[in-house]
């Protein structure tokens, strides 16, 4: 077995094995659509474990861009080998190191039922960093979300509401693992670009004109089937325990039905123990999970 860095010439060949791969692990980066626009560049430092015959057997890529980096810290796209042996995932990971001069730590998410990876991951000395769910919503009738006298929801408006969006956001979740790194007006400007933007799917809660609260509602796709992903659901934490985020998430579920979806799904991490308990509350089932394993550099 040889590791090397990905050349421009295999990358289709790496694309292969990430869709081959990918229902096994956290496939959040591995979509169709992610993978046409990956680039073999200093953002995505990428190796590949190959067979004496060429074959690629394994492969670990890097996200580092500006917002990975800002947090001074770098998501796995992919970290996976199909022997699964010990030696091959410390050789891939070899070269993966020399790329996180500067950085705190590197994470990857594992499926809870992925038994080998984990195994593996623990052997490389990753801990445990915390738990994230997914949820389901198969039910899209909502009662009425009433909106508190004062406030009112509007749409997002591209090159306006930038700056309120990271307001909201930004405050919500500075302590929130995993989301304490602020995102930026050019990041949200981006979203409402994407492929997966829905017009009017981005809505910000307002007292009067003060931003409180944000939601966004994206197309995704779920066991084969669309479906409506709801998130970030963020209000300023002055503002929080009035209803506001129930408030949120129920027009944005509404919002799902009208755009033709039969679902809805959404992430939360298991120590946001109160947006939990609201989404089951309003009819959220919990159907997988994933564990988030960090891996300390400093």
């Amino acid at each position: 077995m040889k590791v090397e860095a990905l050349k421009i010439e295999r990358q289709g060949d790496f694309f292969e094995y990430c869709k081959k791969h990918r229902k096994e692990l956290d496939d959040s980066f591995l979509y169709d659509e992610d993978l046409e626009n990956f680039k073999v560049d200093a953002e995505n430092p990428t190796f590949i474990l190959t067979d004496p015959k060429g074959q690629i057997k394994g492969a670990a890529s890097l996200i580092l861009d500006d917002y990975h980096r800002r947090g001074k810290r770098a998501r796995f796209r992919i970290f996976h080998c199909e022997s699964h042996d010990d030696q091959d995932y410390k050789r891939l990971f070899a070269q993966v190191l020399k790329h996180t001069e500067s950085l705190d730590h590197v994470f990857l998410f594992v499926p809870l039922l992925n038994q080998k990876l984990k195994d593996a991951m623990e052997e490389l000395n990753f801990h445990v960093e915390r738990y994230t769910f997914l949820l389901v919503r198969e039910d899209l009738e909502v009662r009425e979300h009433s909106i508190p006298k004062g406030y009112q929801i509007r749409s997002f408006r591209p090159g306006k509401d930038e700056d309120a969006w990271c307001l909201v956001r930004n405050a919500a979740f500075s302590t929130l693992k995993g989301s304490e790194t602020a995102i930026t007006p050019e990041m949200v400007a981006k979203m409402a670009t994407e492929s997966d933007h829905l017009d009017g799917g981005m809505m910000i809660l307002y007292e009067n004109d003060q931003p409180v609260g944000v939601v966004r509602g994206t197309d995704d796709e779920y066991e084969d089937s669309p479906i409506m992903n709801i998130g970030p659901v963020a209000v300023l934490p002055e503002y929080q325990g009035k209803g506001l985020g129930r408030t949120l998430l129920r027009a944005s579920i509404k919002f799902s039905k009208e755009k033709g979806y039969d679902r809805c799904v959404l992430c939360v991490n298991a120590d946001n123990e109160q947006a939990k308990a609201l989404y089951l509350q309003e009819g959220f089932e919990q159907t997988e999970g994933v564990v988030c394993y960090r891996y300390e550099l400093k």
